[in-house]
């Protein structure tokens, strides 16, 4: 047989799974009440532990007494008594608040903790309607704890605000959105690109929140650039911020764009004449460098409506930019190497496509797999269409 205080001990450490309070908070009526098993007590507690029995029986009691539950009895008839007794069987919790007031009279290990995070998850889920952005909260309390109320609530409704590329390579503190401050994306990044993930399956952290936004953050955005030809560079690879690439001119007449780093290994070298910037993302408003106007460009992305997003943002800078290898014919040799792409990006940057590339990007939204990442693209093809447009050019 367990006491209130065993039970509301075991019911404080369940608030620390996240499975288990997703259930509980958002799993609506199925969720309540929330029934657990008392145990009854056995003849031995009967017949040699009088005070103890009186006592278990007293403490039930009072837990229906003082409004903590319904505790659910049962007529039982020992070995050695002609009368029966009730004993309690369950305790039912019929909803949440329900539950935080038995933690708290019972004083179970971390009660208050649990009360204040109850309290503010209770506004939060009130003033945050999408059903995502609710389980996040609810399961990742760290993300907020730390961050007052009225701020969570400002930074999950600014991320249904912001889109991929908005900031049109503005820095992050010009970026003005209804609810921030110039220091507000300093301040929140880590939930707001936790928020941006939910939304956007996980592009902000793969990209970076100032690359996501296509913001230009001068003090940590940094583009990894590799010379393809000898003699361009005094290194094989160096790093660059982005804000420098606005007015220093790189020495090439050719300059190829890739959105990943870890596509550097698959790019063909010698190619005279040539470097590659790569790791850029949606951080492109650096294209605006007017050197770039002067120079040979292409550009080479996943294969997928986030990658053609990204050239057409590129392309928005520079109109004579080539896309290499992000069309229908590449996709369907490799299509077997497609992954699926859970959250398209938005349709909203698409004014520089060509015809050909319209009808790819709706091509990708109608398959159950229409992502091909760069890194699946075998290196002989890379390499076939890096010294074609060099050829070309």
């Amino acid at each position: 047989m367990k006491s209130p205080q065993e039970l509301t001990a075991r019911l404080a450490q369940q608030w620390h799974s996240a499975d288990w309070r997703e259930r509980q908070l958002l799993g609506g009526g199925a969720a309540w009440p929330l029934t657990l098993s008392i145990g009854q007590p056995d003849t031995a507690v009967f017949l040699g532990n009088a005070a103890t029995l009186r006592s278990h029986l007293q403490q039930w009691r009072e837990v229906e007494q003082h409004g903590l539950g319904h505790v659910q009895w049962q007529e039982r008839r020992y070995r050695g008594s002609s009368d029966a007794i009730s004993v309690p069987t369950h305790w039912q919790l019929s909803k949440p608040s329900q539950y935080v007031a038995a933690l708290r009279h019972f004083k179970a290990p971390g009660h208050a903790q649990v009360k204040s995070d109850y309290a503010r998850l209770s506004t939060l889920i009130a003033a945050v309607e999408r059903p995502g952005f609710q389980r996040l909260l609810v399961r990742r309390l760290v993300q907020w704890r730390d961050t007052q109320t009225e701020a969570v609530i400002a930074t999950a409704h600014i991320a249904l605000q912001v889109e991929p590329g908005c900031a049109q390579g503005k820095p992050l503190r010009a970026l003005s959105v209804q609810g921030s401050d110039s220091k507000f994306f300093e301040r929140h990044a880590g939930l707001l690109v936790a928020l941006l993930d939910e939304r956007f399956d996980g592009e902000a952290s793969r990209q970076g929140l100032a690359g996501f936004l296509g913001a230009l953050q001068e003090d940590d955005h940094w583009l990894l650039v590799a010379p393809l030809g000898p003699g361009l560079l005094p290194f094989t690879r160096l790093r660059v911020r982005a804000s420098e690439l606005l007015t220093t001119p790189l020495p090439a007449s050719r300059i190829l764009l890739v959105e990943n780093e870890r596509s550097l290994h698959q790019l063909p070298q010698p190619v005279a004449d040539t470097i590659a910037v790569l790791g850029a993302g949606l951080n492109l408003g650096w294209l605006a460098a007017a050197w770039l106007q002067e120079r040979h460009v292409a550009y080479w992305g996943d294969l997928d409506t986030w990658g053609l997003r990204m050239l057409a943002t590129a392309r928005s800078h520079l109109p004579h930019l080539q896309a290499l290898l992000m069309d229908l014919a590449t996709f369907t040799v490799h299509q077997s190497l497609a992954v699926a792409e859970p959250v398209h990006a938005l349709n909203t940057a698409t004014g520089t496509w060509t015809p050909e590339e319209s009808a790819l990007d709706a091509h990708l939204r109608a398959q159950d797999k229409g992502r091909l990442e760069q890194e699946f693209v075998p290196t002989d093809a890379v390499h076939r269409a890096v010294c074609a447009w060099a050829d070309r050019d």
